[in-house]
């Protein structure tokens, strides 16, 4: 009330100066001094609203910003002032909680989309954009099923049962592999949460194989010989033709299950983290010759074997690794490689690096079954594979040795033109002689990086 007769004070006063002048002067002279005051003050009120229309206007709303005003409208704005200020500060935190969320959502592995009651998205963040092929720009707003199509999901979203997450392979993206999961909260809104499960999904794949190759794989030399024992060991005599070949198939069947046995005991053991590797320098001139000479045996001279030495350089690691690593390439060239055909071993400088490779005029491998090669018991040919004695664990074993010597494989092929597998050793594996220098060696078409 007292705020109302402060306001009034202007109005007030200019009725009693019109009453004074009504007394003393007349009527007419009182009542047009009256009437020019009043409208003074109605200007002066417009003027004002119409400068605080405009400053609200404004998009942006600043203490700074606030206009200057006279009489009771200073009062008015300097209260505006103030509460600009309170709410410029809350918003200030406010942004910065916001930006401290979007860091911090933009760091998580998972994507996160929030859904309004109608599935709508309000927001998301990056990794939900990659996840999903969704654009927060574009798509804020959208219905969620209008942009991830699959049926699954929009099952998914509709049974409202969202206790278990959904497994899902994008179409866009055939090899990302999502596991997506609704969360509802707050009034009817849920949160959706994807994480890309690619590398689990392979892993457990690569677990399947595993144990259903090497049961296969142990289970044929078993039956084999388990078949032939049963017979040696019946009453009835039997041919000694017979009992040759018999002991022969058993022989090699029983070989060939050591060895699987010996590459998966060798794959323990490279995989073991307590199994620290012995480090010292390693004669890479002499392990090929002794290497080239296993292949000449296993080759039977069905091969052209050429050996390129054009380093003396040794490698620090383990002698043992290194032998089965390189020994693996060496006989699966000479193993995929036709009659007469052309094996080169090489060992060379190049780039400051230690350069191996095996090149082979064999088959080739198509470009597909590439990335795949130093799977456990992956087979480009599963037949061809059993008919050469391989164990399927031979490239395996060689990622797990250069994994533990700090080198790269890097796998080049054509198809009919043959293949060539080859390894780089860092410069830091590397102990060159006194008076050799490190030199980039001539190219060929193979190895490239």
């Amino acid at each position: 009330m007292a705020d109302f007769w402060q306001r009034s004070t202007n109005v007030l006063l200019i009725l009693i100066i019109a009453a004074i002048m009504w007394l003393v002067l007349d009527a007419t002279k009182a009542l047009i001094f009256c009437s020019a005051a009043l409208l003074w003050m109605v200007s002066h009120h417009i003027r004002h609203l119409v400068i605080l229309e405009r400053w609200l206007l404004r998009s942006n709303h600043t203490p700074a910003s606030i206009p200057a005003g006279s009489g009771a409208w200073d009062d008015v704005f300097a209260h505006l002032s103030r509460y600009v200020r309170v709410h410029s500060k809350s918003q200030e935190l406010l942004n910065l909680a916001l930006e401290r969320m979007r860091s911090v959502t933009a760091a998580m592995p998972d994507g996160i989309v929030l859904l309004d009651k109608n599935d709508r998205i309000e927001w998301c963040n990056q990794m939900a954009e990659k996840h999903l092929g969704i654009n927060l720009t574009l798509d804020s707003g959208q219905q969620i099923t209008y942009l991830v199509r699959q049926i699954p999901f929009v099952e998914y979203l509709a049974a409202r049962r969202y206790s278990n997450p959904l497994i899902l392979k994008q179409t866009r993206q055939p090899s990302l592999i999502i596991s997506l999961q609704l969360v509802p909260y707050g009034y009817n809104q849920k949160l959706l949460i994807s994480r890309d499960i690619t590398r689990f999904e392979k892993i457990e794949t690569m677990r399947r194989d595993f144990i259903a190759n090497v049961s296969h794989e142990l289970r044929t030399p078993l039956t084999v010989i388990a078949g032939f024992l049963e017979t040696l060991s019946a009453d009835e005599p039997v041919a000694g033709d017979f009992n040759k070949r018999a002991l022969t198939l058993m022989t090699e069947q029983t070989t060939r299950m050591q060895r699987l046995i010996e590459d998966l005991l060798i794959l323990s053991r490279l995989e073991n983290e307590h199994n620290k590797m012995t480090e010292k320098p390693v004669d890479i001139t002499a392990l090929l010759n002794t290497l080239l000479r296993d292949a000449e045996s296993l080759s039977a001279g069905r091969h052209h074997i050429a050996l390129n030495i054009a380093t003396s350089a040794q490698i620090l690691g383990s002698e043992e690794e290194l032998r089965s690593a390189l020994g693996n390439l060496i006989s699966n060239a000479i193993r995929y490689t036709p009659e007469r055909g052309e094996i080169t071993i090489t060992w060379e400088l190049r780039d400051e690096q230690g350069l191996f490779f095996v090149q082979d005029s064999g088959i080739g491998i198509e470009p597909e079954h590439i990335p795949r090669l130093t799977e456990r018991f992956y087979r480009v040919d599963s037949s061809r594979s059993r008919e050469t004695g391989g164990t399927g664990l031979g490239l395996a074993i060689v990622k797990h040795v250069l994994s533990r010597h700090e080198a790269r494989l890097i796998i080049t092929s054509q198809v009919g033109r043959g293949s060539c597998f080859s390894i780089w050793f860092p410069a830091k594996r590397l102990i060159l002689p006194d008076e050799q220098k490190i030199t980039s060696q001539g190219s060929t078409d193979y190895p490239s990086e």
